[in-house]
């Protein structure tokens, strides 16, 4: 009984042994290709689900089924102005046909060289035959710098007859026919950055610190002009309100000597000899002193009170 024992037991491990080993799984991110000693058997297995093979003499492949990504080393490439700028480019792509990708790459890294070889050269070939404001924009949209002191009649405007989706999709198109027979789609390509090369750079870099500048300039001369304009304005108002208060005082002065006259009139009228009097010992009082010398006759009328009051 316990040599039987023992014979189910390893019977039911064998049995589970061969049932693990034949059996696979298939989830929705993958397709497989079984093959027998590396020959291909059947049909691709792209529904997920649990499938099963002959343990040790099939071997299940596994291969993706999603997107996956390609990433381009960023290169130097001459536009067709001869600008040196830098490209970098990715994309995405899957496989579709998973029994010639399994013949001819057979895995991932022998793809992503293919998508190297074939990539690479369309995006060179699509970059040096176009200007680089094509690779750069995508329409001939007017750049309005107005908001950094540029006027209507000084903005800049280019002719943009491709554009960088059209270079882009051109890149598509001229390398999805040469990765079909590997049984991978280019699903998408796109230019991440475009940068110029470190010469062309510095270049770039100095003509928009000249531009910034000139614009500076021009704000400190309209700034220097409005203070100016300012400052007449202030010296035109100041003018004015001095004037009208010059005049105003010159008024008001006439007015009061006008009254003062009246009533100085008034008061010597009364009696005119005083008033005589008075104006002449003014006139004394003016013209004698310790410095002065007069010459003058004795039948002078300058002297007339003198002689009349002479104590």
């Amino acid at each position: 009984m316990k040599i039987k024992g023992t014979i189910v037991v390893i019977v039911l491990l064998a049995a589970a042994f061969l049932v693990y080993n034949s059996a696979y799984t298939v989830d929705e991110t993958q397709q497989v290709v079984i093959t027998q000693f590396g020959r291909i058997i059947g049909e691709p297995k792209k529904e997920p689900g649990l499938k099963f093979k002959i343990p040790f003499i099939q071997k299940a492949n596994y291969f993706a089924k999603n997107l996956l990504d390609w990433d381009g080393d960023p290169g130097q490439i001459p536009t067709f102005d001869k600008t040196y700028i830098w490209v970098d480019t990715f994309a995405r792509w899957k496989i579709t046909d998973p029994v010639k990708f399994f013949q001819t790459v057979n895995n991932r890294f022998n793809a992503i060289g293919k998508l190297n070889d074939i990539i690479d050269p369309a995006v060179r070939n699509f970059i040096t035959s176009h200007k680089l404001i094509e690779a750069v924009r995508k329409s001939d949209r007017e750049l309005d710098r107005s908001e950094v002191g540029v006027e209507d009649s000084e903005r800049t405007y280019y002719a943009v007859t491709t554009g960088r989706e059209k270079i882009t999709q051109g890149i598509l198109t001229q390398a999805q026919p040469k990765l079909a027979p590997f049984g991978i789609e280019l699903v998408d390509v796109k230019i991440k950055r475009i940068n110029y090369v470190e010469e062309v750079r510095k270049s770039v870099y100095g003509r928009m610190i000249a531009e910034r500048k000139q614009i500076a300039e021009k704000f400190r001369s309209e700034g220097k002009g409005e203070a100016q304009k300012i400052l007449g304005e202030k010296e035109r108002d100041l003018q004015e309100i001095q004037s009208e208060a010059y005049r105003k005082a010159q008024e008001t002065k006439g007015k009061a000597d006008a009254q003062a006259t009246i009533i100085y009139a008034d008061a010597y009228g009364v009696d005119p000899e005083f008033y005589s009097f008075v104006q002449t010992l003014e006139v004394y009082t003016e013209s004698m002193g310790e410095n002065n010398t007069l010459i003058l006759s004795t039948d002078s009328e300058f002297l007339k009170y003198l002689k009349e009051y002479p104590d």
